[in-house]
């Protein structure tokens, strides 16, 4: 498919979880030359497959992904690396003669790469880090939080209180440099035009939808998996093991909740965490164009991606 002059494009693909964002790009992969550029901050880590939904080796290999796999369980992984990758695959995606599909449910992670935002390169401090997590646990999150905006008012537009691993990092960056994480941010121009493609169902649906795939994940041994990653010497309180699924069947693993019990918290925290990511991804967006997750939403999406690849570039 001949692409107009300009600037080269990137098509996003973005909504709540479950929704079927993969089986979106997968379908469009068979149509297009395209690759994927995971947007979802629990896939970078490796062993953690089944409840994360990562896609199969088999569909990396029918449409390659990028940013899956990338770091162990207890290694950091921060939004100034995503950038970077993101960015590095992007290129090498266009190289190849391809389109990049930029597919994920992290709303950080999607709008820091479309909106060119550059973020504070300061490495972490495990000693402060963990110094600020106590303080957490002993005075609160709101504690917390107080304390940020006393060194960075201008965070509350941007720093989510309830993300208690957010607010560590902008106190991190905060008391490393001396200056307010929200100085050390800046937007450049993005270098691409793009199309954001959203997929959403009527809530009640959408919560059925995701209900039987955590049943779908049980399944398919998400409790082994997460038992493998105890034996492994990963701890739950790792912040790669604070994901919904891992954190419950870890619990239940250590005998504090049943099975039963800890379906019931996962299905629950699914059901707070898409109320979370609406407000990241709003059905009011002019930028997004929304489209129900059913029937012909492939040839849908596709026919959008045709159009939009054959239009002037800005």
């Amino acid at each position: 498919m001949p692409l107009k002059k300009g600037k080269p494009p990137l098509i996003a693909i973005v909504g709540p979880t479950g929704v079927g964002k993969t089986e979106l790009a997968l379908c469009l992969g068979e149509k297009l030359p395209a690759e994927v550029i995971s947007a979802d901050s629990r896939q970078v880590y490796k062993y953690m497959d089944i409840g994360t939904a990562k896609p199969s080796p088999e569909e990396c290999l029918k449409v390659p992904h990028h940013i899956i796999d990338v770091v162990y369980p207890d290694q950091t992984f921060t939004l100034a690396m995503f950038l970077e990758m993101a960015k590095k695959a992007w290129e090498e995606i266009l190289s190849r003669g391809k389109i990049p599909l930029l597919v994920g449910g992290t709303g950080q992670y999607v709008w820091a790469f479309l909106e060119g935002w550059e973020v504070p390169k300061v490495p972490p401090s495990p000693e402060l880090r963990e110094r600020l997590f106590r303080e957490a646990k002993e005075k609160g999150a709101d504690a917390l939080f107080r304390r940020l905006l006393e060194l960075d008012p201008e965070a509350a537009s941007f720093v989510d209180p309830r993300n208690i691993r957010r607010v560590v990092r902008a106190l991190e960056v905060c008391l490393a440099t001396g200056k307010p994480f929200s100085q050390l941010r800046r937007r450049n121009p993005p270098l691409f035009r793009t199309l954001i493609l959203g997929l959403t169902l009527p809530r009640p649906e959408l919560y059925k939808r995701v209900d039987r795939r955590i049943e779908a994940m049980l399944e398919k041994g998400l409790v082994a998996e997460v038992e493998k990653l105890i034996k492994m010497g990963y701890s739950l309180d790792l912040p790669s093991m604070s994901g919904v699924g891992y954190k419950e069947i870890g619990l239940y693993l250590q005998g504090e909740l049943t099975l039963e019990e800890a379906v019931a918290h996962m299905k629950k925290r699914t059901r707070n965490f898409i109320r979370h990511q609406y407000n990241w991804f709003k059905l009011s967006d002019p930028r997004i164009r929304w489209l129900e997750a059913k029937g012909e939403v492939c040839a849908q999406a596709f026919e959008l991606i045709q159009t939009f690849l054959m239009e002037e570039g800005c």
